[in-house]
């Protein structure tokens, strides 16, 4: 049965032959699958929220940024393995379905070994991120069975699959061999550098120098707003933390409802702005900005959910948990917030290529209202009230394109959406 007569009118999940998926497929959405894929997520980007905003509110900087780095980076890199194959080769079957679940498997087991790894750092001599490659090495046995499946089934692509198929089971070793050598926490980061570099560049080879695989511009964008939302989660987290805090040290007070206010226009903020990047009308026309796009979205998901850590953060405080003063606290949550906008703004540019002043002019004054929030908590004034000018700095993107930039980004689309000859 060829993958065209796959469709709602499939009534059963027999084995089908892993054919590529039709790139142009109308109306192509996230399935069911991968939605119940993406929830295994939820609880890994929770528990590495948890354990940074931990880290930050004792002070542990150097801890939370190097756990936090290597922690996304494994969350995003296991999401994107399974996004990016399924975009191009998801049959649905029910060797799929089963392969799929062993994955998810591998998802939860990289997400218990994740205090393990920031507790390494914090009091260890080496980094022991054993189990999180034990998860790896589940997720990498079941995503090379689907290359190697989808070679031996899709002649057309078939390159491209064992390039895929080689690129991953070369890094596998290089993280397995990282633990026998039992190196310090400094050499396993350097190892560990390298190693992400060849997990990088296994993608870039396959797709450009054997062929490319049938992934379809609008369901990949779709399913890059979904992990986005996912990510989102650890705001709404953040928020009731901070929420909960002030009502236990206050009651139902003015400061609960600007905490309340703040916590949830900020994680509508970063929502509203995400959304605003053009990502499926640009890369159907310009296949070849996908890289670019996709691995600039890691930094985009660990600044959301490093954003709801800081929310966490500032519970701590009001909670008289915390070793750090008001400005590093407003600190754990405006730096993400404003490496979050400013990687927007990068990516919105790689994608349209075009510079616009208006955006400049936005720049300027999202860091103005950050420095703002910083000038409050260094002269006292009240956490809540603090958080509640942070939630503004999302809200300047907004209203500069609902009143002007609309346009821009319309004239912009008009040119790129022609493809390139």
């Amino acid at each position: 049965m060829s993958t065209s007569s796959l469709g709602p009118e499939s009534v059963h999940h027999h084995v089908h032959r892993m054919g590529g998926r039709d790139p142009h497929e109308a109306h192509r959405v996230a399935t069911p699958l991968e939605l119940l894929f993406d929830l295994t997520f939820a609880t890994t980007f929770g528990f590495a929220a948890q354990q940074l905003a931990h880290a930050l509110a004792e002070g542990h900087f150097g801890v939370a940024l190097i756990g936090f780095g290597f922690a996304t980076f494994a969350i995003c890199w296991a999401w994107i393995n399974f996004s990016w194959f399924a975009s191009a080769y998801d049959i649905d079957d029910w060797v799929f379905r089963v392969v799929t679940m062993v994955q998810m498997i591998g998802v939860l087991v990289l997400a218990i070994g994740l205090p393990r790894m920031f507790s390494s750092i914090e009091h260890g001599a080496h980094l022991d991120n054993s189990i999180m490659v034990l998860g790896y090495v589940i997720m990498r046995l079941a995503m090379v069975f689907q290359w190697l499946r989808a070679a031996r089934q899709d002649p057309a692509c078939r390159r491209v699959c064992l390039t895929y198929a080689a690129a991953i089971s070369i890094a596998q070793v290089g993280w397995v061999a990282q633990i026998v050598m039992d190196f310090s926490v400094a050499t396993s980061i350097g190892v560990a550098c390298i190693l992400a570099l060849i997990e990088l560049s296994g993608p870039v080879i396959a797709e450009r120098k054997d062929g490319g695989t049938p992934w379809h511009a609008h369901h990949i964008a779709e399913r890059y707003s979904l992990f986005a939302i996912i990510a989102l989660g650890e705001g709404v987290v953040g928020t009731v933390a901070t929420l909960s805090a002030v009502v236990e040290e206050q009651g139902w007070s003015m400061d609960a409802a600007l905490v309340g206010v703040a916590g949830m226009g900020l994680t509508f903020g970063i929502w509203w702005v995400y959304y605003l990047l053009p990502s499926a009308q640009v890369l159907h026309a310009h296949r070849d900005r996908s890289f670019g796009w996709g691995y600039g979205q890691i930094v985009i998901i660990a600044a959301i959910v490093a954003t709801g850590a800081g929310l966490h953060v500032a519970a701590y405080f009001i909670e008289h948990k915390t070793q750090i003063g008001p400005l590093a606290t407003v600190l754990c949550v405006a730096i993400p917030i404003g490496v979050l906008l400013g990687s927007i703004y990068a990516l919105y540019y790689y994608l349209l290529r075009r510079f616009d002043v208006l955006h400049v002019w936005l720049l300027v004054a999202t860091a103005g209202v950050i420095a703002l929030a910083m000038l409050a908590a260094l002269s006292g004034v009240n956490m809540a009230v603090c958080l509640v000018i942070l939630m503004l700095a999302p809200a300047v993107t907004v209203l500069g394109y609902e009143i002007q930039g609309h346009r821009y980004q319309a004239d912009a689309l008009a040119g790129a959406e022609r493809p390139e000859v």
